[in-house]
């Protein structure tokens, strides 16, 4: 009996290490091409007409609101899933109007700050779905 306990713990266990191996192998990074050029630049438009007033046409951050580039950006993001990012602007932004977004015209945004921040752009769009943006991390540098 207690053979049999040992060997199904041991099956579970490679079991598992396996699910997780696949897992991270088919995760994704913000380097793996993730969003569309044509999707930054619609997400530039709502940028320039929702946040810019806030975080700076050119992304820099103005008074309170952080910069959106740079390393106290890519330190604050350093591998969080973009289902985080996306529902974390969801709920918050822009900050005189919170939740008033769009799921695609959050996740456009975030394909524009991507765009900007010179990840490369790829031939499908940065999903709106959350659950889909769990697979994907935000990495500052690619390796």
């Amino acid at each position: 009996m207690r053979c049999l306990k040992t060997n199904s713990i041991a099956a579970l266990a490679v079991g598992l290490f396996a699910i997780t191996v696949q897992a991270d192998e088919s995760q994704q990074s913000t380097w793996d091409g993730v969003f569309t050029a044509e999707q930054a630049q619609r997400g530039q438009v709502v940028y320039q007409t929702t946040c810019a007033s806030c975080h700076g046409p050119q992304l820099n951050g103005i008074d309170a609101a952080p910069g959106l580039n740079g390393g106290g950006f890519y330190s604050n993001w350093n591998g969080v899933s973009l289902q985080v990012m996306s529902l974390r602007i969801k709920a918050s932004m822009p900050q005189n109007a919170p939740n008033s977004l769009s799921r695609q015209q959050v996740a456009d945004v975030m394909a524009y700050i991507f765009s900007r921040n010179g990840f490369p752009a790829g031939d499908r769009e940065l999903s709106k779905r959350p659950a889909y943006l769990a697979n994907i991390v935000f990495k500052p540098t690619a390796d």
